[in-house]
């Protein structure tokens, strides 16, 4: 059963569900649990805010508050470890390269890198290669996620709705391109998440802010853009966690800016003076969280995740649910989607954030 609307982060609702005792069947039980063992050594890899390198003006939109990295080490303390901060991966190869990183059991990363499309998988694969044991998807399913047209094709041979699309080189390349459908189209970066590249203009209505958008993404980004058809419906994000097997949260839905239909939550660094306004299409109907959950779980495995992720949908003109892309590297944020899940429950981000700490430990053998 569900019960009324709440609002929460900017862009996000849900719905909540009428027993939240019924969530997270090795929350708090595994907690507790998970305290009575050995303190492990949890190292924490992650970018700051601030940190990345010149750029576009959204280069660091990916990283992270240092009240994140807080967030995960008051998880690390409540299930009964000790946390260790890694840093960024050039801090953890500088450490690797002078053997001074601390013995670690295992570690959790939320680092993004930079600049290339592998850069997810910088601090996986140097983990891997010190023989660290990590939580969360590993590297090729991290960098095969970043790239939103490999994971439309994957995803999408698993059996779940996805769109059509092309990729575009240059802007003089759209002269030879069938385009995916008629407009409006929306244009994004190839490779890059988090609402990265997405701006009030994304969404075009013509060939001519087709060009615009492409040269711009190409050059700001140094990238191929992704053209799709704007789907006109409501958008929804959907959280996985565990592994065996995996299962999804409740439904968030997110709120779409009223003029242009895209999600608020990408065009937040965009905003005016006083905000944008905001519309909430549509009704989250029992049926429909059924099956946005179970397409979500299928992302998930398809992509071979691990752990936690976060995958989000949007609805087309017949009211069907396309898949859009997920996110293996979900932000942990006091105000993102996790956060928004664990107030509705009535949980700390701590606790909800040490099951999944749990979760990832069992994997490894570790629990």
């Amino acid at each position: 059963m569900l019960r009324g609307l709440r609002r929460f982060a900017p862009g996000l609702e849900l719905l909540a569900p009428a027993q939240p005792a019924a969530f997270g069947a090795t929350g708090r039980v595994g907690t507790l649990r998970f305290m009575l063992r050995c303190p492990l050594q949890i190292g924490l890899a992650y970018d700051l805010l601030g940190s990345a390198p010149a750029g576009p003006p959204d280069a660091d939109v990916e990283y992270e508050p240092i009240e994140t990295v807080e967030a995960l080490e008051g998880a690390i303390r409540l299930a009964g470890h000790v946390p260790v901060r890694i840093g960024s991966p050039r801090e953890l190869l500088a450490a690797l390269g002078r053997g001074t990183l601390p013995k670690l059991d295992a570690a959790w990363n939320i680092a993004e890198g930079w600049g290339t499309r592998n850069r997810e998988a910088w601090a996986p694969i140097l983990l891997e290669m010190a023989g660290i044991p990590a939580l969360g998807s590993d590297a090729l399913a991290l960098s095969t996620s970043l790239d939103k047209a490999w994971t439309l094709d994957r995803v999408g041979a698993a059996g779940v709705p996805v769109g059509r699309y092309v990729c575009a080189e240059s802007a003089g390349s759209l002269a030879g391109l069938a385009l995916p459908g008629p407009f409006p189209l929306f244009v994004k970066p190839r490779w890059e998440g988090t609402a990265k590249g997405i701006t009030p203009g994304s969404r075009v209505e013509d060939v001519v802010a087709l060009a615009r958008e492409v040269e711009r993404i190409v050059r700001d980004y140094r990238q191929p853009a992704l053209i799709e058809p704007f789907l006109p419906g409501a958008e929804y994000t959907v959280c996985v966690i565990g592994n065996a097997p995996p299962r999804a949260l409740p439904v968030l839905q997110r709120a779409l800016e009223a003029e242009s239909g895209i999600g608020l939550h990408a065009l937040e660094r965009h905003a005016p003076s006083g905000g944008f306004a905001h519309v909430l299409p549509g009704a989250l109907a029992p049926a429909l969280e059924a099956e946005l959950r179970a397409l979500a779980v299928r992302a998930f495995r398809a992509l071979a995740c691990r752990d936690f992720a976060r995958a989000d949908f949007r609805l087309d003109a017949a009211g069907r649910p396309r898949f859009l892309e997920l996110n293996p590297l979900p932000t942990f944020a006091r105000d993102g989607s996790f956060a928004v899940l664990a107030e509705i429950l009535g949980r700390s981000l701590e606790d909800l954030l040490a099951e999944l700490l749990a979760l990832g430990l069992a994997r490894l053998g570790l629990a």
